[in-house]
């Protein structure tokens, strides 16, 4: 049991790029293609609410596993293992997203999702070897909030808007200052706003505190853009100005 569920971490960094990466990569891609397609015929169909359901009480599961694992090996600690890093949160959040349908939530983990989760994938932070069970909420989990986000684009046909850009980017400093608060009241380092990860990373070129925070707003706001640009070319194509423009009444009809 200690192979599936112990405390025992990786003692080699997970290899990017590697056999094992590209698997599991293709894996993903291979199921969110194919959930996507199924999506889309399903849309309207009584089985959409079973994968809507489905999908929402899987995250909140996989969220409640991960919780009790780390109570279990006593690795649970206010000052890390709370849901506010963005990936944790992004699980918690698309679960919300599918449950009530609102459009400000789907925007918002449309790019903390499609921004953070799948560059997540790309560079995957493990720990832990296969088969733990970290290793497989790591993959699953961000896995599966594309999935639920791929739900509400063809099955539900929900969609952002450039005005999306704005309204996510706003919340997500707000939500920044949230966790500011958190951190001083326990002491943690949730978004790494108080200073950056221990191991190695792509922060440790982006100059000292607190100027690598603003470098990595700039960094989102980029990212927000290209995750948008899939619709920038459908809008152009189609020749749906009114969409391309986004309206306000429109974005906020939730």
């Amino acid at each position: 049991m200690d192979i599936f569920f112990g405390r025992r971490y990786a003692e080699e960094p997970f290899p990017i790029f590697s056999a094992m990466h590209l698997t599991i990569l293709l894996i993903v891609i291979s199921v969110n293609v194919i959930m996507a397609f199924v999506f889309k015929k399903t849309s309207g169909k009584k089985i959409s609410a079973f994968f809507r359901f489905g999908l929402a009480f899987f995250l909140i599961a996989l969220y409640i596993m991960f919780s009790a694992w780390s109570v279990y090996v006593g690795d649970w600690s206010i000052d890390y293992a709370l849901p506010f890093h963005i990936c944790d949160a992004a699980i918690l959040l698309t679960a919300a997203m599918l449950l009530t349908r609102n459009r400000l939530v789907f925007e918002t983990a449309y790019f903390w999702v499609l921004g953070g989760c799948t560059q997540a994938l790309l560079t995957p932070d493990v720990g832990f070897d296969f088969p733990h069970f970290m290793f497989f909420y790591f993959f699953v989990g961000h896995g599966i909030v594309v999935t639920a986000v791929l739900y509400m684009i063809f099955s539900e046909r929900f969609r952002p808007y450039w005005s999306s850009i704005l309204r996510v980017f706003i919340l997500t400093n707000i939500y920044m200052g949230f966790v500011a608060v958190i951190n001083v009241l326990t002491g943690g380092n949730y978004m790494f706003l108080c200073h950056k990860p221990e191991n190695a990373s792509i922060m440790d070129y982006m100059g000292p505190w607190p100027w690598y925070i603003a470098v990595l707003e700039f960094i989102a706001l980029i990212v927000f853009l290209v995750c948008y640009l899939p619709y920038v070319i459908g809008d152009l194509i189609s020749g749906k100005k009114s969409s391309y423009f986004g309206k306000i009444h429109r974005d906020m009809n939730m």
